[in-house]
């Protein structure tokens, strides 16, 4: 009987993996339980395999609208354009219409955050309003979510009007897949592509050509993640100064604490081994709850968290918010700042201090769904 009772124990056991396998399966591909189970089974429950398996059989089709939606104009010729409206950083509302073959050239040298007085009289210390901004360091970061295949050249196309408002110097994105990130570079063209894979779904950065400078990059392993997770990581120079601009998806669901704990103090060790003269900036998807950074110890001396540092303003805190983004329509509501920018400014040569903070994302392009269901963070930094 003793025996039996272990095998039911085994079985159970057995049971409660494969039911949490399927869980983070799903929330990882967006897809159900079912599908999840019929994937990770012929793979052996190998989780890696199993979505790989999964991507490979959907990512063909992700931007198939490209070639088979059409729209016909007045004078008959067929077409697809996206107008987007979206509010810029100091308010003010502009439109964006773009063909779906034309390219978002991104080199207009007009200060990201300038004043409508390009003009500006100088200053008694002799610096322009112009220079002062053009001196700003831009940077994005936004899970794009290009694992929702749902209105995906769409949604795609309002990422690109935000990098065309915007123009920001740095761009780092998590959850992309290649087709994805084939289509930016298509429209892009301004931008220098560093990626964290070219297989499933991965991180990657964005470089604004004309004012940053890629020295070389490298991809950090995280050894226990169960979802292709990883830290990229690139060196720099912005206007002379060194930087380090790394992003990653930490580890998703409640469950995955410990692992994600794991993966956060890979980062933080590596912020710190940063030179002297290098200044660290990082921003993903963190999935953390801000119980788990105290457990880690809390923030390394000279780290800050950008947000708190710019005083905890509430309307940049929920970067992931089923109350108001109604991208994944759950019958929840959680809100949640899973999306984190972290500074270490170098010790040697110019400090460099958080300047400005908002949320982008958060008006619905024509398809009626939001860019993703994150908001992206739009911040700058005084160099």
């Amino acid at each position: 009987m003793s025996g039996c009772h272990i095998d039911q124990q085994q079985m159970a056991s057995l049971e409660e993996t494969r039911t949490s396998l399927c869980e983070q399966f799903a929330s990882v591909s967006g897809s159900d339980s079912a599908v999840a189970q019929c994937y990770l089974a012929e793979n052996d429950w190998d989780m890696e395999r199993a979505l790989n398996s999964f991507f490979e059989a959907h990512m063909d089709s992700v931007f198939d609208v490209e070639d088979t939606e059409e729209t016909t104009n007045v004078s008959g010729n067929k077409r697809k354009d996206l107008t987007t409206e979206m509010a810029d950083a100091s308010g003010s509302k502009k439109k964006f219409k773009m063909d779906k073959a034309d390219c978002i050239d991104l080199t207009v040298e007009e200060p990201t955050c300038s004043s409508s007085n390009s003009k500006a009289s100088q200053a008694d210390s002799g610096v322009s309003q112009t220079d002062t901004e053009d001196s700003k360091l831009s940077v994005v970061s936004w899970n794009v979510d290009a694992l929702d295949t749902l209105n995906q050249a769409e949604r795609a196309r309002g990422l690109c009007s935000y990098l065309a408002l915007y123009t920001p110097d740095v761009v780092l994105l998590q959850e992309l897949i290649p087709v994805y990130i084939q289509y930016l570079k298509k429209r892009a063209v301004s931008y220098q592509f560093v990626e964290g894979s070219d297989d499933g779904y991965f991180t990657g950065i964005m470089l604004k050509k004309s004012r940053v400078k890629l020295l070389e990059s490298e991809i950090i392993c995280y050894p226990t993640t169960q979802m292709m997770r990883n830290l990229l990581v690139v060196w720099v120079t912005f206007l002379g100064q060194k930087l380090c601009l790394m992003t990653s998806h930490l580890e998703s669901c409640k469950n995955q604490s410990e692992e994600r704990m794991k993966q956060l103090r890979v980062v933080f060790q590596k912020i710190g081994e940063a030179p002297d003269d290098v200044t660290v900036i990082f921003g993903g998807d963190t999935n953390l709850r801000d119980s788990e950074v105290v457990k880690v110890g809390g923030l390394p001396p000279g780290v800050s968290d950008v947000w708190e540092q710019l005083g905890k303003q509430e309307h940049c805190r929920y970067t992931w918010d089923t109350k108001a983004n109604s991208n994944k329509a759950v019958p929840y509501v959680s809100r949640c700042r899973f999306d984190r920018i972290y500074l270490k400014s170098a010790k040697n040569g110019r400090k460099v201090t958080p300047d400005h903070m908002v949320l982008i994302g958060m008006e619905k392009v024509d398809c009626g769904r939001y860019t993703s269901d994150h908001w992206g963070i739009y911040c700058t930094f005084n160099t």
